[in-house]
């Protein structure tokens, strides 16, 4: 079998990662439009979801294997996010520590 890959393993990840969030994307979209609550999803989209989760997860591994990005730092962004949700969203509780998470991020 031969190996016929013109793009280098930056491009491969980058490329690849962008089409599997891309996928994922496009199931939580009709998720959307489909359902109103969890309980009403079916199992066959409840397997999509899945394994377009799973295919951006493996991606996210790659990522981290290949030293694109690091660990700690997207532990970090992942907590601004939550910093972020807390204020813009139902689903997650703002805590003091949140808040401070945000007014550092003004600065």
């Amino acid at each position: 079998m031969e190996n016929n890959h013109p793009l280098n393993d930056l491009q491969q990840l980058m490329a690849i990662t962008a089409e599997e969030a891309s996928e994922l994307t496009q199931v939580c979209m009709k998720i959307l439009r489909k359902y109103k609550s969890k309980d009403e999803i079916e199992s066959k989209w409840q397997d999509k979801l899945i394994e377009e989760l799973g295919d951006v997860y493996c991606m996210f591994d790659l990522l981290l294997e290949f030293g694109i990005i690091e660990e700690e730092k997207i532990y970090n962004r992942a907590q601004v996010k939550r910093a972020k949700l807390a204020l813009w969203s139902t689903l997650v509780q703002d805590t003091p520590e949140l808040k401070q998470l945000r007014e550092s991020e003004e600065k």
